[in-house]
């Protein structure tokens, strides 16, 4: 067995040990690969065959990490509407995993698919879950092994315990109340309306505030220091209510979540449909623009 991380962040060095500790990766240890890229859906499980950490499985953002839309956007529950808890359980359980489970997750998108699996987890009731700092960029700099050999299912036995405190809905949205912090994960000019290259509608939601998501790591894709997450939420610090977070479809808003479990805060809230949801919203009400 080994020493679980103080946080939600684990290093290459650490995850290496514990991968040549022996010829196969510890039984209580699951590594995920999260690659993905939103313009070509099929590109990450590309780079996951042509090479990915020992003993990594993968999962699509598509078709793992969400559940399938059953319409053309602009559909309610957003562009990746959360995966169901048994079919999410499913696809966890042929991967090996049970309660007593470390899953670490990677990307090298700067957190935004990792975290998104993160998110997740902890919401399944799993908060034995880490994202990889740095990414797989960090793994190959490191000159760590990489293969591509692709792992077999392993008999596994997840059990779903949603958290649904953890969400938020659109209507808990609407009637916030003025202490709740309603967060925009986006980039400023999409938060500003100046651009908008995926939803139907520019513009964010009234009240909200611009935490761009790319902001919780440097250019080199690893976590800023935990003293500058905590300087990031410095307006939470004295907030009675939850903050509620959001980006265009429930997924980079995740890595500012991870941002501020990093800093300590306790009970975030995520708006999944986020902005793509309210988009369909307004659309449903007539609405062009916010």
């Amino acid at each position: 067995m080994f020493d679980l991380p103080a946080g939600p962040l684990v290093s290459s060095d650490w995850l290496q040990a514990q991968l040549s500790a022996s010829l196969a990766p510890p039984a209580n240890l699951v590594v995920i690969d999260c690659r993905f890229t939103l313009a070509e859906s099929g590109l990450g499980q590309a780079q996951y065959s042509q090479g990915h950490i020992p003993g990594a499985y993968y999962l699509s953002l598509d078709q793992d990490l969400s559940a399938p839309l059953v319409q053309p956007p602009p559909v309610e529950g957003g562009r990746h509407p959360l995966p169901e808890a048994a079919v999410f359980a499913q696809v966890l359980s042929q991967l090996g995993i049970t309660a007593q489970t470390l899953v670490v997750a990677y990307d090298d998108s700067r957190f935004a698919f990792a975290a998104r699996l993160w998110w997740l987890m902890r919401y399944m009731g799993h908060d034995r879950v880490a994202v990889l700092d740095g990414g797989w960029k960090a793994w190959c700099q490191a000159g760590y092994a990489v293969s591509t050999e692709v792992p077999g299912p392993q008999p596994g036995n997840f059990v779903p315990q949603p958290r649904p405190t953890m969400l938020a809905s659109r209507v808990a949205v609407q009637e916030r109340s003025a202490q709740t912090m309603l967060i925009d994960s986006r980039s400023p000019q999409r938060y500003r309306g100046e651009v908008e290259p995926i939803d139907p509608i520019p513009g964010s939601i009234p009240g909200a505030v611009n935490y761009f998501w790319q902001g919780v790591t440097n250019e080199q894709g690893f976590a800023k220091p935990a003293e500058e997450q905590a300087a990031r939420w410095a307006a939470l610090a004295n907030s009675p209510q939850p903050p509620i977070v959001y980006c265009g479809s429930g997924v980079t808003a995740c890595v500012n979540l991870l941002s501020m479990a990093i800093a300590g805060i306790d009970s975030p809230q995520l708006y999944a449909g986020s902005w793509s949801d309210w988009c369909a919203y307004l659309i449903s009400q007539g609405e062009t623009q916010t």
